[in-house]
């Protein structure tokens, strides 16, 4: 049964993450972001993470997803547009780069913690309160920079969205 569940909601973040990316879309993109979401809260809920799961639910799937379809909305950026011109020229060369970046950040990040895993207790073994008191512990000790970093990249890529599709008064115009 678990091995079932498992592969469901494996299955939900990967057709949801494939749908974010490739949904030309923004609301179908978005929705498929809630796919993805749900997804990882059944993770959640198979590890018996239940805190994490409801978190996952009201503030990711709702909150953040019906800011950002809200935002979209309001820009007016919910209809296909052509994706072949480029607002910024050099946008695509240091999209690669961060990427690249990124991908080698997660990979040292998983590549280190391997190790420390294997060593750790899991503290999943523990009570539910306990649960949630190590996970408070751990965002607001030693991983608060982590946590404060991740808030300033999602106000950044907010702010981008709205710089990206902010349309030039001059071509609107003509």
């Amino acid at each position: 049964m678990e091995l079932l569940v498992f592969i469901l909601a494996s299955a939900m973040v990967l057709a949801g993450g494939l749908g974010v990316v490739l949904r030309s879309n923004p609301v179908h993109a978005a929705l498929s972001l809630v796919l993805t979401l749900f997804g990882v809260a059944v993770h959640f809920v198979a590890l018996e993470a239940h805190f994490l799961a409801a978190v996952q639910i009201i503030v990711y799937a709702g909150a953040i997803v019906v800011l950002f379809l809200f935002v979209i909305m309001l820009l007016g950026v919910d209809k296909s547009e052509d994706l072949s011109i480029e607002p910024f020229p050099i946008q695509r060369p240091v999209a690669i780069v961060i990427g690249a970046a990124v991908a080698g950040l997660v990979i040292a990040a998983v590549v280190r913690a391997r190790d420390t895993i294997a060593e750790t207790d899991t503290p999943l073994a523990a009570d539910g309160d306990s649960n949630i008191q190590l996970l408070a512990r751990n965002l607001f000790s030693d991983h608060v920079f982590a946590f404060e970093f991740t808030s300033i990249l999602l106000i950044v890529a907010v702010a981008g969205t709205v710089v990206l599709t902010r349309k030039d008064k001059r071509k609107v115009e003509q």
